[in-house]
């Protein structure tokens, strides 16, 4: 892994040649950042290259610094006892992840590992705060992000006690979609795997495989080829 410090400065020329180099371009980014990449740069933060399958912190770790992706995706997940995994959510460019433990001071409550060779910024513990101190309206996304992820566990938790694998599914979609997540913009095309649903769902592959073709036969989904449209 390659780790690239840039200091602060105000002529941002060189910041745009190493985010050429790095692969960046956030022209195709169709997610707002979290926090401007400039302003991070400007509190000292750092660029950090992650290569695919990588795990960038681990669930019990501590956490000293604020993470956003910048190109890539990240899983934010959980594996128990007997190797089996539970997928929180998975983190597009411009979101960031592992914020929780920057607010409540515990460690990691879950384990992120690059989908894909992935880009991030990252930024100190202590600079972080010291920055949405000032800027209360980052502040306030925060304080925001937080609600809507717990709003969304309230909804899973709600779907998983149902037992029904086709309204497990179809409610997961719908939020997704309604939260422009996982969802290509322009074609609407899944972009999780059947794996990555059961992760998710806590139900088996060969469940989600099954009950999303009677979706798709029922006209609640289009399969095409093997890709998954909604």
């Amino acid at each position: 892994m390659t780790k690239i410090i840039l200091k602060p400065v105000k002529d941002h020329t060189l910041v745009k040649r190493l985010i050429l180099v790095l692969g960046i371009d956030n022209r195709l980014n169709k997610n707002p950042m979290m926090i401007d990449i400039d302003m991070l740069l400007a509190w000292g933060a750092t660029y950090k290259k992650v290569a695919k399958e990588d795990t960038i912190f681990t669930e019990g770790a501590c956490c000293s610094f604020y993470y956003q992706l910048v190109s890539g995706r990240v899983t934010w997940l959980n594996i128990d006892d007997d190797g089996k995994t539970f997928i929180q959510t998975i983190i597009e460019p411009g979101e960031s992840f592992g914020e929780m433990s920057l607010f409540d001071d515990e460690p990691f409550a879950a384990t992120a590992i690059a989908d894909e060779d992935t880009v991030l910024i990252r930024l100190h513990k202590s600079s972080f705060m010291q920055l949405i101190k000032e800027n209360q309206e980052i502040h306030f996304k925060f304080s925001k992000l937080l609600a809507q992820r717990i709003r969304f566990k309230f909804m899973l938790l709600k779907v998983l006690a149902c037992h029904e694998p086709e309204n497990m599914i179809s409610t997961l979609l719908t939020y997704l979609k309604k939260e422009h997540r996982n969802f290509c913009p322009t074609c609407n095309q899944l972009k999780l795997t059947r794996q990555q649903i059961a992760d998710m769902t806590g139900l088996r592959v060969e469940t989600v495989i099954r009950s999303m073709r009677s979706m798709h036969e029922k006209g609640k989904l289009l399969i095409e080829k093997g890709k998954v449209y909604c």
